[in-house]
């Protein structure tokens, strides 16, 4: 299958870059640099250039296609808001290319998305007041191309998308602990965030485009739900910190922009996914691969 991937030099990208190789796919990954196209080239994949914001580009690259695998998102949570309509245009696009060809489309969103404070799973909407509700869209515009002869499908992923390379949330945590001085957590931190390590998720990703069925919701989780005084603790015992409670009052001065999400308790089950599609995490859980230290060098 030749299989289109956009944010395919990214830290989830790359690896499902990897995976399909592996599995004897042929790959053309979106770039955007010279640097991109480099990085695409030495990993075995073919180059289509353009950007998150070129339809014409995403256009052409999803119509030479034999699926698609769509992965980019502009992180810019300084205007959340402007990201996630650049985001469902490109579905819209990449869907319409696709119409009528029963061809694999899957596309990327978030557990965090759920009702906070249950067990969230594949069969649940999506929360109108989730932290980052302006990205709900993405998922309904990607799953409206099942019923126009596309087998599109979402893969939600977790908070945690952990491994070596990772630059989201928890290195985040680390960096605001090396600055404040200590490992702080919301509350007395029972709040959960569910976790997946990248190899176990562009696994999945693979799995999607070569079988999901039209119109399929599924969770890229390998632990349902971390409590976040946990990762507060490893992350004080490695920087040899103290690990420090900080009221819902307090959270946004200590966290920021960051504090919803440190206080979001929002714990995912994948047990559908792994029965759909025989999908089972066996790489390191989030604990785990924190204690590895890695996440700490430098």
């Amino acid at each position: 299958m030749r299989v289109f991937v956009t944010g395919a030099t990214g830290f989830i990208g790359s690896a499902i870059v990897r995976e399909l190789i592996d599995a004897g796919h042929q790959v053309v990954g979106l770039a955007r640099s010279d640097k991109s196209a480099a990085s695409l080239t030495a990993a075995g994949a073919a180059v289509h250039r353009g950007a998150l914001d070129d339809l014409d580009s995403l256009r052409s690259g999803a119509a030479a296609s034999d699926g698609v695998i769509h992965t980019a998102f502009i992180h810019d949570f300084s205007d959340f808001a402007a990201a996630a309509q650049t985001d469902r245009r490109a579905i819209e696009t990449l869907g319409e290319a696709l119409a009528g060809s029963d061809r694999p489309f899957v596309i990327t969103s978030g557990t965090a998305l759920l009702r906070p404070g249950r067990l969230g799973t594949e069969e649940d909407a999506l929360d109108p007041g989730a932290p980052t509700a302006a990205r709900n869209g993405s998922e309904d515009a990607a799953l409206s191309f099942a019923g126009c002869g596309v087998r599109a499908s979402v893969v939600r992923l977790p908070p945690s998308v952990h491994d070596t390379g990772d630059h989201g949330f928890v290195p985040m945590l680390i960096s605001m602990a090396r600055e404040k001085g200590i490992s702080a957590y919301v509350g007395d931190g029972s709040n959960r965030w569910a976790a997946v390590h990248r190899l176990d998720a562009a696994h999945l990703f693979r799995l999607a485009v070569e079988a999901a069925p039209a119109g399929a919701t599924l969770h890229g989780v390998g632990d349902a739900g971390v409590p976040v005084r946990d990762i507060a603790d490893v992350i004080g015992r490695q920087l040899k910190l103290p690990v420090t409670a900080i009221s819902r009052e307090e959270a946004d001065g200590h966290f920021g922009w960051l504090a919803p999400i440190v206080a979001l308790d929002s714990p995912a089950s994948s047990a559908l996914t792994q029965k759909q599609l025989g999908w089972h995490p066996v790489q390191a859980a989030l604990i785990a691969d924190l204690e590895e230290g890695h996440y700490f060098n430098g």
